[in-house]
């Protein structure tokens, strides 16, 4: 995991962050932690599992059914 170390936070700040912490039960690091990255938010996925995440548990995950012959005769233009 990575490590950072902010400089020359106005006190107002810290304090209210401790009382935020309070509020939420947890460690001024904690909330620290929860509030960055809830700004950067999740990560990004790749474009065919956002699909699938899209589409789980709409029942498409079961086989598709053969589809019936059909003969396909060119367009003439007679």
């Amino acid at each position: 995991m990575a490590q950072i170390l902010v400089r020359n936070l106005d006190e107002h700040v810290k304090a209210g962050l401790a009382r935020r912490a309070a509020r939420h039960g947890r460690s001024l690091e904690a909330e620290a932690r929860a509030i960055l990255a809830e700004a950067v938010g999740p990560p990004e996925q790749g474009l065919g599992s956002r699909i699938a995440q899209r589409f789980a548990g709409i029942g498409l995950d079961e086989p598709l059914e053969p589809m019936p012959a059909i003969t396909i005769r060119p367009v003439t233009f007679d």
